[in-house]
């Protein structure tokens, strides 16, 4: 079937102008005469549903008044006044089915006012002036440990740092960032957007990282508890899903996160190499990420492959569009009973078609093989923190309205946490609910 298939997978298949051009930011950024054009379209709702529909409740209609009024810095004050990571979320949020949706023009004869794009523009301008626009409290002489330093954990240092505590953020890896360093397609996060922000956020003071520091390995939960006065648990999903068929051992298969980490740490796209046949297993953002940047690496064929139809897709519209306009298919109501492998090596995978039965999704034993060199595993990621002693609630941590725990003086939030939405904006969100409850806790 395959043979050589295997010489397939190389390096440096497309000329460092072709990488250059592939990788650029998914999105320009307005420029300021765009902008006022842009903004000039919101109707300033009363009542607006666009609010309700954030995750984290930035006032839209105030943001883009001020930018019409060409106050930019004012903007990206009313952004950051709930989401201090408005940068990033303005280039990865799913707007498309939040404010935008939303949006009162969002109609079949009018687009939405694009709120992601004016919300980039305030907070790219602030952001570019070098200043902290926040001024700490005095010193509450309350330390708080943080563990992981994505958007829960870094929004819940900001906020608690703002408001005198000492925020100590211990990360497993080398950068902090979390997804929006190691798990973002390269195109949405240009010109190293997410090491920017943190700068921005940790230049409020009173903010310190210690990375190399793995909950369950270098430090552990009781050991945080006794030393700091409040713990805040935002270390995200550090397992990847497996298969759990035949073949996946295979030379080829390989985890969708981990190939999209190293992209982004990549000195040189030309010395990434890719399967010319790529399959990617899944239906969600991250599925969407690994399969387009395969793709833009200059592989030749790229499928993804979900077992369910294109309703069920956790991927936005928007980003199943984005994937099949740069050329991957995508395969519906199929799923992988087996990887082919030839001499150790990935040749293929063999599909199932599926179909719904009684509300249930079943496998109708009719089969294809679906030629690959590399196959990409999408399929969801798993909890594996140290936390024994911790309530958990589908395999995730169990937690309030307020973000605690089950554990006195402990907080979680992020994609760590049960019921959560696997989203930066929604992670935000967690990290700045669970300060604002770390210190009504310490203040009482």
């Amino acid at each position: 079937m395959v043979g050589t298939k295997q010489s397939g997978i190389a390096a440096g298949r497309l000329s460092g102008e072709k990488y250059a051009e592939n990788f650029s930011d998914l999105h320009p950024p307005l420029t300021s005469h765009e902008a006022l054009v842009e903004a000039d379209r919101c109707y300033f709702c009363h009542d607006a549903p666009c609010v309700t529909a954030c995750p984290t409740g930035i006032d839209i209609p105030m943001f883009i008044r001020q930018i019409l009024t060409e106050n930019p810095n004012g903007a990206a004050k009313t952004i950051f006044d709930e989401n201090i990571m408005g940068g990033m979320c303005a280039r990865v949020c799913p707007t498309e089915t939040l404010c935008e949706q939303a949006c009162v023009r969002n109609d079949c004869e009018e687009k939405p006012v694009l709120i992601g794009q004016l919300q980039r523009f305030a907070t790219d301008t602030a952001m570019a002036t070098g200043e902290q626009p926040y001024e700490r409290a005095s010193s509450t002489g309350k330390k708080v440990a943080i563990v992981g330093a994505g958007p829960a954990g870094l929004a819940c240092a900001h906020r608690l740092a703002l408001l005198g505590h000492e925020a100590v953020i211990f990360e497993a890896r080398p950068k902090s960032g979390g997804l929006n360093e190691y798990g973002i397609a390269a195109y949405k996060a240009a010109e190293n957007i997410a090491q920017r922000e943190v700068e921005f956020i940790t230049s409020i003071g009173g903010i310190s990282v210690e990375h190399g520091k793995a909950l369950g390995k270098e430090i552990t939960l009781d050991g945080l508890r006794n030393k700091f006065d409040a713990v805040f648990l935002g270390m995200g999903l550090g397992g990847v899903n497996g298969l759990g068929i035949d073949g996946e051992d295979g030379e080829g298969v390989e985890d969708a996160v981990e190939f999209i980490a190293g992209l982004r740490q990549a000195d040189e796209l030309s010395a990434l190499a890719v399967g010319r046949k790529v399959a990617v297993i899944g239906g969600g953002m991250t599925a969407i990420d690994a399969a387009v940047q395969a793709k833009l690496l200059g592989a030749e064929e790229v499928t993804i492959a979900y077992r369910r139809g294109k309703d069920q897709m956790n991927a936005s519209a928007f980003e199943q569009d984005l994937a099949q306009t740069n050329g991957v298919t995508i395969r519906h109501n199929v799923q992988p009973v087996r990887v082919v492998v030839d001499s150790g090596k990935v040749s293929g995978i063999e599909l199932e078609y599926t179909q719904a039965q009684a509300g249930k999704l079943v496998g109708t034993g009719e089969t294809f093989i679906l030629n690959a060199d590399m196959v990409f595993k999408a399929i969801g990621q798993t909890f594996n923190g140290e936390v024994a002693t911790l309530a958990l609630e589908g395999r995730r941590i169990r937690i309030d309205s307020d973000r605690k725990t089950s554990l006195d003086g402990v907080w979680a939030g992020g994609d760590c946490v049960a019921g959560g939405d696997d989203l930066t904006v929604a992670a935000v969100e967690d990290g700045k609910r669970a300060a604002e409850s770390i210190h009504q806790t310490l203040s009482a």
